[in-house]
């Protein structure tokens, strides 16, 4: 595995420095927003963008990558990323804010889209799950440094802006620099939100509530500090916790999801998620023992996403699981887009503790559809089950892209290649193994 890290140690250095600016970026925009008078349900608005932007490049990208290759599209996505901040900190305004967050959305999209695939393309079969792995804990502790930048200059002035786009530039140089020639991309047939929803309802239903969880607490976590009178640090050290808590957990329950019934794992989750929503709304704000809850809720909260991905997968055979990962990316992509303008509409209505309650009822309504679904339904056997690997930010197609063992077994199967599927097999059970 350490050779693939030192192959691919360009793309994890830039894609570290661009989670720094994305992670600044989005607590500083919430945050400065507030501090602009824009009202709660405009900036649930606006912040929202991103994920709208995040949905519609992740459909766009391959198709660009496929047209003009990695390394252009990841130097013109990187570049228009970095003008659009610029152009934030330029204009104080919540139209053109929503235009540059939706732009960001589509050019992180394509980022994670080049990389992503570079890097599996980097990978053998054998160190292809180890490898992700690590890059999904540089993308955690990037998005979650990036928080802490928060403290380095006053968000009211323009100086954190221009910082957001040197770190996003500076992530761009290990790239082109790098000598070794770019993979080669192709794009899979989709299955369509429908076929996908018949074939796991659960799954469909837990990725999109899940998205919107995540979308309320990314794009709604600073407003809801700022209108508590956090600090900046302490705004920093909140939506730090989120992440922190999801990186501390999601090894743990990924493991356990794949000896018992997931779909209990998932249901276990999700009413643990309320409860701590609940205790969250009572506890003073930014006592130590709100921020261990806010810990434990990103624990639970953020690995909900791939477990949810894996379920989605457990009903799947194997030919159908590429072709999926496109439906579960839109389900992902409805639900965070959807999840901060609702609750942003409950919180200018209702007042800032919605945004608890807003999460909580994305989780509850997770607990009562897989409650009803175990009546409906008998569960996958666990020995059926799709381990959990690494998987990808939320919104991004790395299934697509993380299965091509999957799509190497079916043409084995369909051209009879006795030796070949053999090959496959063994491959397939040797990754299992050594993952378990």
């Amino acid at each position: 595995m350490w050779n693939d890290v030192r192959a691919t140690w360009a793309l994890l250095v830039g894609v570290g420095f661009m989670m720094l600016g994305n992670g600044l970026q989005g607590t500083l925009l919430g945050l400065r927003a507030t501090m602009e008078g824009f009202p709660t349900f405009v900036t649930g608005i606006m912040m929202s963008g991103y994920f709208i932007g995040l949905f519609a490049g992740s459909i766009v990208a391959p198709k660009l990558v496929g047209r003009v290759g990695h390394i252009r599209v990841f130097a013109a996505l990187a570049s228009a990323a970095s003008i659009a901040i610029l152009v934030h900190g330029l204009y104080i305004n919540a139209y053109t804010w929503t235009l540059m967050r939706l732009l960001t959305g589509i050019s992180y999209a394509g980022l994670y889209v080049v990389t992503e695939s570079w890097l599996n393309d980097r990978a053998s079969n054998e160190t292809r799950g180890k490898l992700l792995s690590v890059y999904m804990v540089i993308v955690t502790l990037g998005l979650g440094g990036g928080q802490f930048l928060l403290n380095l200059a006053d968000p009211a002035e323009v100086d954190l802006f221009i910082l957001v786009s040197v770190l996003v530039s500076f992530g761009l140089i290990p790239m082109l620099l790098t000598a070794r020639p770019a993979p080669l991309f192709e794009t899979t047939d989709k299955m369509t939100l429908r076929q996908l929803y018949r074939a796991s309802p659960l799954g469909v239903v837990s990725t999109a509530l899940t998205g919107a969880a995540h979308g309320t607490i990314f794009g709604l976590g600073a407003v809801y500090a700022r209108q508590k009178g956090f600090s900046n640090e302490l705004v920093s050290i909140f939506m730090a916790s989120f992440l922190f808590g999801g990186l501390l957990f999601q090894w743990p329950l990924g493991f356990l999801s794949d000896r018992i019934s997931r779909r209990y794992v998932m249901a276990t989750m999700a009413i643990i998620s309320v409860g701590l929503t609940l205790l969250a709304s009572i506890l003073p704000a930014g006592s130590m023992a709100f921020l261990v809850v806010i810990v434990l809720l990103g624990g639970m909260a953020i690995p909900m996403y791939s477990l949810s991905i894996a379920y989605a997968n457990d009903r799947l055979v194997p030919e159908q699981i590429v072709a999926a990962s496109g439906s579960l990316v839109m389900a992902a992509g409805i639900g965070s887009s959807a999840g901060p303008i609702i609750v942003a509409f409950l919180m200018s209505a209702f007042g800032t503790d919605l945004f608890f309650v807003g999460i909580g009822g994305a989780f509850a309504l997770i607990f009562l559809y897989a409650a009803y679904r175990m009546r409906r339904r008998a569960a996958v056997d666990v020995e059926d089950q799709v381990p959990v690997f690494a998987t990808g930010q939320m919104g991004t197609p790395i299934a697509e892209i993380i299965a091509p063992d999957a799509v190497e077994y079916v043409e084995a199967v369909i051209s009879g290649d006795v030796e070949r599927l053999d090959q496959q097999t063994e491959t397939v059970e040797d990754q299992i193994e050594r993952q378990l």
